[in-house]
């Protein structure tokens, strides 16, 4: 299959040449409903989408989520991304660097700071790949990119079906714990499209994780993006390519089970997909695919993409009363059909107003 550089871009083709997403399963934010205020009572032009995040100030709170670096495309997709996180006052996290670590040839791809010089970026890293050096290659990642906090990702799915995996989680909370003591940074835990529960957050959180980001059910199959690629388990990978917690079901279970910041992602695809997650616990949201769609297309494509997504937002928060995020968190919702099966199973409970409006 090729050395890890051939496999950071095979990754990233098959992303952006085929239908990699989940089939079946969604994020469940179609199933998730504002109640519309009539009279907001607030200007629509002055709808305050600023948020900090792990010390840092942003303009929104959108993570560019980790997709792409070990190979030359890979760093000209993150540089692309890089600026736009920069001009929009957004987060942004680089893929795994395990290839640098690797081959130090290859950190420049992953290295984005003079396009992005006040941007929150974030190092990025695999849990199934440390060992007791894990403390040193967490700083390396760090120091690589002089990034402002790093994300440890959890991908057991992708590791079991990926022919190259290594999927051993012996320990995997001990090297976690120990990396959150000696990086010196934030730290983020992170899924890779399956979800985190309630449990596994608590865990992570009494470990030393910062931040929790989801990662649920419904965007990008991770086990279908492997399948894709002919792997010898590729019988398996469609099998769970379905696989996971949705998306708002986590986001939902985790914002109220711990107390750092709560990361949603997975299958976000608009500005009020987004407006839900932060109403149902979220302190940002993460979007990747979409995003590495447009990079692939050029600057100004994700440009417009961006503008259009925090638009749509901006007007979730003007017909719900919200004029700014902390509002946004407050508001009443409609949880209906598999949603609401799945929350009644997980004893998640949501603010429901049965009347008035942002005056009483």
């Amino acid at each position: 299959m090729g050395n890890i550089s051939q496999r950071k871009r095979t990754h990233v083709d098959v992303c952006l040449e085929k239908d990699v997403e989940m089939m079946w399963t969604t994020p469940g934010f179609e199933e998730i409903f504002f109640v519309h205020e009539a009279l907001p009572e607030i200007n629509f032009d002055e709808v305050d989408l600023e948020t900090s995040f792990l010390g840092k100030e942003l303009r929104a709170p959108l993570l560019i989520s980790p997709m792409t670096g070990g190979y030359e495309y890979g760093r000209k997709l993150n540089m692309v991304l890089a600026r736009v996180a920069e001009e929009f006052g957004l987060a942004f996290g680089v893929g795994s660097q395990r290839a640098a670590i690797e081959d130090p040839k290859l950190e420049k791809t992953y290295q984005v700071r003079e396009v992005a010089p006040t941007t929150l970026l974030v190092a990025n890293l695999g849990i199934s790949q440390f060992s007791e050096r894990g403390v040193e290659e967490a700083k390396r990642a760090v120091e690589m990119i002089d990034a402002d906090a790093l994300s440890i990702h959890l991908n057991p799915l992708q590791e079991v079906i990926q022919p190259e995996g290594q999927p051993d989680y012996r320990g995997a909370l001990r090297y976690f714990r120990n990396i959150c003591a000696g990086v010196g940074l934030p730290v983020i835990a992170k899924e890779t499209g399956a979800g985190i529960n309630s449990g596994v957050a608590r865990k992570l959180v009494r470990a030393g994780a910062s931040a929790i980001d989801v990662s649920g059910a419904g965007g990008t199959s991770w086990a279908g993006v492997e399948t894709l690629r002919e792997s010898p388990r590729a019988h398996l990978g469609r099998t769970f390519w379905e696989w996971g917690i949705p998306t708002a079901v986590c986001t939902a279970e985790v914002a109220r089970s711990v107390s750092v910041p709560v990361i949603a992602s997975g299958g976000i695809r608009s500005g009020l997909d987004a407006a839900k997650a932060i109403a149902l616990g979220a302190d940002l949201v993460g979007v990747a695919l979409p995003l590495l769609r447009m990079a692939s297309r050029g600057r100004k494509a994700v440009e417009r993409w961006v503008e259009r997504f925090l638009q749509e937002m901006r007007l979730a928060m003007f017909l719900t009363g919200s004029p700014d995020l902390k509002k946004l968190k407050k508001v009443p919702l409609v949880v209906t059909g598999k949603m609401r099966d799945w929350f009644l199973a997980r004893g998640i409970k949501i603010k429901l107003r049965k009347s008035g409006g942002p005056g009483g």
